[in-house]
């Protein structure tokens, strides 16, 4: 095991595990088939982490907002998923873990590169991204769709009044 004397839970560790068990946290397989769900709890330090992870190991391809428009596709190469399209918004969790660790066409592996859980945080960070662009009101909290149902004003805000134009003068 790498790194002993590090704590196995913990997610900030840069010398977290890599794989090492055949179970759905290490393969992203139910049995024979892909599963679906993060097997961590999803935090906002697992959003936070999952965010840096992307931007050092996934946005020079997949661009910032997972689009695939990263920097690379300026230089030639095709292919790159744009995982805001219905292909990969409806792909298992567990087949992403899988193409994060053994790569696919031409995306690398990075499964010596990147620790499990910090794969399991990109996913999650993916699927943030994903929601970010393809939300719904009914992803909204109930309780806060009145904000976006009034242009995001809140309700009982004091009406806006139009500035007072300065009184217009004349000239000859």
């Amino acid at each position: 095991m790498q790194n002993s004397g590090a704590p196995k839970d913990d997610i900030e560790s840069p010398l977290g595990d890599f794989s090492a068990g055949t179970d759905y946290l290490n393969t992203g397989k139910m049995g024979d088939q892909w599963g679906t769900g993060l097997p961590l709890p999803v935090t906002a330090e697992l959003l936070q982490r999952g965010q840096k992870e992307f931007t050092v190991d996934c946005a020079v391809c997949h661009g910032a907002t997972g689009q695939g428009n990263g920097i690379t596709s300026k230089y030639g190469l095709l292919g790159i998923a744009n995982y805001h399209q219905d292909k990969y918004r409806q792909m298992a969790d567990g087949q992403i873990f899988n193409t994060i660790t053994h790569g696919f066409n031409t995306m690398m592996a990075y499964g010596d590169k990147v620790t499990v859980k910090d794969r399991w945080a990109i996913i999650a960070y993916i699927r943030a991204l994903q929601k970010s662009q393809n939300a719904r009101l009914a992803d909204v909290p109930e309780d806060q769709r009145s904000a976006l149902e009034n242009d995001g004003k809140p309700q009982n805000a004091p009406p806006q009044t139009a500035p007072e134009q300065p009184a217009k003068t004349e000239t000859k």
